[in-house]
């Protein structure tokens, strides 16, 4: 099985993350293609028994079934690794299928999985609602919560601490560092989905983090083509410090002879896990048609990025000016509570996604959205194109008014993704369905 580590250079030297963006996770040879290729093919031929056998043992690398692996797929993988800063990589068929393998790669049944309550809807579903179905038991914490209360949350059987690097839909900052300490403090590793400032805005793992994912589906795609998630393992949790914890990586797997990830794959144990295991057995890999559009998305995910964030902090400002705003949440202003994390976590950046709430409650958010012309009311986020959506009558209406103020979603929040057009295009458009919704 071929799990691309990085290389020594790529790790250490380190190239800058605009070039990355363009060139990392693929090199082509001598008369090769130039561009990425696409390996739309379902099966891999070999010239004997014995060498596809040597695959299904683990024993060889390469490539027998795309639902496991497929080059264009791995390619890209290795270029969101090495963008973030870790060693091994995968893509997954969507952002809550790496969610939903990154823990439940290290966490089974009778584990514990602490989360903050203010994730998106989906993924507080998922680690909420779905995993408890498989015997892992859950404690939310809140994103105000004090060091006490955190550690207070932690049993014997908890297995990691997950968060969002900067919230959705609430846009608030993840304390990455301590969380990061306090989670190791307890031997467990520190799970952070950076989907929306990206590795060109934070890299988590820098931080402390030991597990990045990502909903490739947003800014890396960038263009709304292509769903997908991807999973990035940092090489730095010692598993084997805490084998006890993790068996399933550090103990003999009978379905592959008695094999053990750590001492057969070092740093890539993780992410090979993840692959032989549960990509095999779950299937949800991500289409490599749609890899190779991602692939085109990250080639420009630099330049979207630093036009996502000046259209978003022009609109923010705006936005803090008008009498109808009741409140606002991007952290890039002053004011924000979040600002100094901002600072230290995202200091050129954080996202196009603002969080903002009009007087007149849920009812004149709603006249307002619908009032919209150029900015569309969309379930999407994060992408070219700005869309609006409004969280409490959307994305999170499963949810109870309770665990809506819970996970910091007031009924008038409104989750603003700013696009690349003309931001003055924009706010005129804000500014006529304000007017229009009085």
């Amino acid at each position: 099985m071929e799990i691309k580590l990085l290389s020594f250079i790529q790790i250490i030297m380190g190239r800058k993350i605009d070039t990355i963006c363009v060139q990392g996770g693929y090199a082509p040879k001598n008369g090769e293609s130039r561009q990425m290729p696409l390996i739309q093919s379902t099966t891999f031929k070999y010239e004997s028994s014995d060498a596809m056998g040597k695959l299904f043992d683990l024993e060889a690398s390469g490539y027998f079934y795309t639902r496991l692996q497929n080059p264009t797929n791995d390619n890209v993988a290795a270029r969101i690794a090495e963008l973030e800063g870790g060693v091994a990589g995968m893509l997954t068929s969507s952002g809550q299928a790496a969610n939903f393998f990154a823990i439940f790669n290290i966490c089974e049944a009778g584990g514990h999985v602490i989360a903050f309550n203010n994730i998106y809807g989906g993924t507080f579903n998922l680690i909420g609602t779905t995993l408890p179905k498989l015997g892992i038991e859950v404690t939310f914490v809140g994103e105000d919560a004090t060091d006490e209360e955190i550690n207070a949350a932690f049993k014997p059987n908890t297995k990691l601490v997950f968060g969002e690097t900067i919230s959705n839909p609430g846009v608030r900052i993840f304390d990455i560092e301590r969380y990061a300490k306090i989670a190791h403090a307890h031997g467990v590793p520190l799970i952070v989905d950076n989907t929306f400032p990206t590795p060109v805005f934070c890299r988590p793992i820098e931080f402390g983090a030991d597990i990045v994912t990502h909903s490739t589906t947003k800014y890396m795609d960038g263009h709304g083509v292509g769903v997908g998630g991807a999973i990035v393992d940092s090489g730095n949790f010692d598993w084997d410090k805490y084998a006890d914890k993790f068996p399933g990586l550090c103990s003999p797997d009978p379905s592959y002879h008695g094999l053990t990830y750590t001492k057969a794959f070092g740093k890539g144990a993780y992410i090979t896990k993840a692959t032989a295991q549960l990509m095999r057995d779950f299937g949800s890999i991500q289409s490599p048609q749609n890899a190779f559009y991602l692939n085109l998305g990250l080639q420009s995910l630099h330049v979207r990025m630093k036009q996502h964030h000046e259209n978003a902090l022009k609109i923010a400002k705006y936005l803090k000016s008008l009498d109808q705003v009741e409140w606002i949440n991007y952290s890039e202003l002053e004011s924000d509570p979040d600002h100094a994390l901002q600072q230290k976590y995202c200091p050129n950046g954080t996202c196009g996604v603002i969080a903002f709430g009009l007087k007149g409650g849920r009812d004149f958010s709603i006249k307002f959205m619908d009032s919209l012309k150029l900015i569309g009311i969309a379930t999407h986020v994060a992408d070219c194109h700005s869309c609006v959506l409004h969280p409490a009558s959307h994305t999170h209406r499963q949810l109870t008014d309770e665990q809506l103020i819970e996970g910091g979603i007031s009924p008038n929040l409104i989750r603003l993704s700013v696009g690349i057009e003309d931001v003055d295009d924009l706010i005129e458009d804000i500014k006529q369905a304000l007017a229009k919704a009085k």
